[in-house]
């Protein structure tokens, strides 16, 4: 069962390496069972060498990029989370401005209405 199962092209690569490797391990496999001569097993080894060098080069090419691709994310979340911050501050101070005005405002309609109250007798 499948789940979560990401497929993105660096995936499509190593398996695409794996399957040249298979096929290049079948192939020898099968001209040493026939007639391996002594020359031969040097010309494997350098051959096997290569291609197992080609494949850690890439696949060690993906992860440090992978590791950048991260590192910026980690970078872009750290700051957003500084701005945000910043936002969260300048809100709650103009917040509670508001709420001070709003007292303010409260408290000087009600004076203003005892004034008035006594003016008019009322």
């Amino acid at each position: 069962m499948r789940i979560f199962r990401r497929e993105t092209p660096e995936l499509d690569k190593v398996r695409e390496v794996e399957g040249e490797i298979r096929e290049f391990v079948r192939r020898e496999n099968s001209r040493l069972r026939r007639c391996p001569e002594p020359d031969d097993s040097d010309l494997i080894a350098n051959n096997i060498n290569s291609l197992l060098q080609q494949v850690a080069g890439t696949s060690v090419q993906q992860v440090d990029r992978l590791i950048a691709e991260l590192q910026g994310l980690r970078e872009k979340l750290s700051t957003e989370g500084a701005r945000l911050e910043r936002e969260v501050v300048k809100y709650a101070t103009l917040s509670e401005a508001a709420m001070q005005s709003t007292k303010i405002l409260a408290e000087s309609m009600t004076r203003w209405s005892s004034e008035g109250q006594q003016l008019t007798g009322f």
